[in-house]
C-alpha cells in the first residue's frame, strides 16, 4: 500500500466539502496528472481525491478512496486502463469513468472498446502546451455532466423529478418498419446491452445516429456489427434500407431518408442543427416520422443535452412510437429526460427492457 499512498493526494488536498464533486486522476504521465489536477482543483465545487501513475495504484486507492468521476488514461505500463476498467468499474461503487485519450484513427480501438465496456465519455488529451481555456472548459463541463448524472452532486437542472407526461403518450400498435437509435455520452454501452437482447428474428432495418467524431466511425460500425451480429456499416447517399442491417450515421452528417425508383433510401446532409450536433438525432426521427409515419419506432438512450427531443415530436405527430432508457441504468440522463418530459415516451426502461418490446411488438418474441 506504500506506493499508493505516495501517489495519494490526501495530504495536499482540502477536506470535501458537501456537494463537492470527488475526482481520481489515474494517468502515468506526471505532467498530464498535475495539469488535470490543478485544473479540477481551481473550481469551488471539485476536489481531487487521489492521483495515480498507473491503473494498479488506482485499484489499491479505490479500496478506501470514493470518486464520482475518474479520469483514466488507457496507454500506461503494466496493467494499463483498458485492461483494468472492468475492476475499476466493479470498485468504484457507481463513480463514472471519463476516459482521457489521444483522439486518433490509431486509438480509436481501444477507446470504443472502453466506452462499451462502460466507460461513461471520452476526451482528448491534449498535446504538450495545448491545455488552454477552452480544453479545461470542455474537462470541467464533462466532470460536472458525470457526477450529476450519478446522484454525487445535485445541480438545479438535476434536482427536477420527471414528473408525469403533458399528453397522453402514444404507443403505435403497427409493427415496426424501420428502428431509429439516438445516443451520445454512455451510448456505445447502452448499446451493447440493447443489441445484446435484440433477437436476430427482428428484421426490421436499424438506423444510428451515435455523437461519435468522423475518425472512429469505421471502428464503431465493425463494433456494432459484433455487438448486434448483424450487416453494419458507415451510411452513404443512396444506400438502400435493408432487412437486418445497420446504418450508422457519418461524424460529419445528419442521416436522413428519402424516397427513389427502388424504395426508401439514405440520404447525408450537411446542415446546423438545433441541438448543433452532427451529426444529430432530431432530423433522422424527423425524416423516419415523414417516411414511416406510424411505423416509425425511435429509441433514445444515454446522452448529454437534449438531441432527439425535437425529432421526436415529429415522429410521436406521425403516429409513430418513441422508447427511452431509463434514468437507472444511463451514465447521462441527458437526452432520454428530454424525451421522457415532453411527454413522448411511451415506455422508459432499461436498454434490455426496450428491446424485450421491440421484439414482443414485432411479433417474434
Amino acid at each position: 500500500m506504500g506506493s499508493a499512498l505516495a501517489q495519494d493526494r490526501r495530504g495536499d488536498s482540502p477536506a470535501r466539502k458537501p456537494g463537492q464533486i470527488r475526482v481520481m486522476v489515474i494517468d502515468d504521465s506526471i505532467t498530464a496528472r498535475s495539469a488535470l489536477a490543478r485544473t479540477i482543483e481551481a473550481r469551488r465545487d471539485m476536489t481531487v481525491v487521489a492521483t495515480a501513475g498507473s491503473a494498479e495504484v488506482g485499484l489499491e486507492l479505490l479500496d478506501d478512496k470514493r470518486a464520482d468521476v475518474i479520469l483514466l488514461d488507457l496507454e500506461m505500463p503494466g496493467m494499463g486502463g483498458l485492461k483494468a476498467l472492468p475492476a475499476i468499474l466493479a470498485k468504484a461503487m457507481g463513480g463514472k469513468v471519463l476516459v482521457v485519450s489521444t483522439l486518433t484513427t490509431a486509438g480509436a480501438e481501444p477507446t470504443l472498446a472502453a466506452l462499451a465496456m462502460g466507460a461513461a465519455d471520452t476526451l482528448a488529451k491534449p498535446s504538450a502546451g495545448n491545455f488552454g481555456e477552452e480544453y479545461r472548459g470542455e474537462l470541467l463541463g464533462k466532470i460536472v455532466a458525470l457526477a450529476c448524472s450519478g446522484g454525487a452532486v445535485q445541480s438545479r437542472e438535476h434536482t427536477q423529478t420527471v414528473g408525469a407526461p403533458s399528453r397522453p403518450l402514444h404507443m403505435s400498435r403497427i409493427k415496426p418498419g424501420v428502428i431509429a437509435i439516438g445516443a451520445s455520452t454512455g451510448g456505445i454501452h447502452a448499446l451493447g446491452r440493447f443489441f445484446g437482447a435484440l433477437p436476430q428474428s427482428v428484421t426490421a432495418p436499424i438506423l444510428v445516429t451515435q455523437h461519435l467524431p468522423q475518425a472512429f466511425m469505421p471502428v464503431f460500425a465493425r463494433q456494432i456489427a459484433t455487438m448486434s451480429g448483424r450487416h453494419a456499416e458507415v451510411a452513404e447517399e443512396g444506400m438502400p434500407l435493408r432487412k437486418s442491417h445497420v446504418l450508422i450515421a457519418p461524424g460529419d452528417g445528419h442521416l436522413l431518408l428519402r424516397e427513389s425508383r427502388d424504395g426508401t433510401v439514405v440520404t447525408i446532409q450537411d446542415f446546423s442543427a438545433p441541438s448543433g450536433c452532427r451529426p444529430s438525432v432530431d432530423p433522422m426521427l424527423e425524416s423516419v416520422a415523414r417516411h414511416f409515419g406510424a411505423a416509425g419506432l425511435g429509441v433514445v438512450l444515454s446522452g448529454m443535452g437534449r438531441d432527439g427531443t425535437i425529432g421526436a415530436k415529429f415522429l410521436s405527430d406521425a403516429g409513430g412510437t418513441l422508447l427511452a432508457q431509463n434514468e437507472e441504468s444511463c451514465a447521462v440522463f441527458g437526452m432520454p429526460r428530454g424525451i421522457v418530459e415532453a411527454g413522448f415516451s411511451a415506455l422508459t426502461d432499461t436498454p434490455e427492457a426496450l428491446a424485450a418490446w421491440i421484439a414482443k411488438r414485432a411479433g417474434v418474441a
